[in-house]
């Protein structure tokens, strides 16, 4: 078996616990218009953090490693407020 696929359903069975549990404590009121970007918000800063530490902060392999422009990775760092 594919250990990314491991990993992914490992990481979908986290994001859908965060949520049951988001729609849990909202005890019955609605939840909160842009909950999509709030929760890429919530995901994307320590998905950042984690692949920078791998490489040991290199961002150009980091974007690599993301798939994604390294001015998109510095963008996405500055929003994040990561250094």
């Amino acid at each position: 078996m594919n250990d990314c696929l491991i990993s992914e359903n490992d990481m979908a069975r986290c994001v859908r616990k965060a949520l049951k549990e988001y729609f849990k404590n909202l005890d019955g009121e609605e939840p909160c218009c842009g909950m999509y970007d709030m929760v890429m918000d919530c995901v994307e800063k320590p998905l950042l953090e984690m692949v920078l530490e791998h490489v040991g902060g290199n961002q150009t392999r980091a974007a690599e490693v993301l798939d994604i422009n390294r001015n998109t990775l510095r963008k996405k760092m500055q929003q994040h407020g990561i250094s």
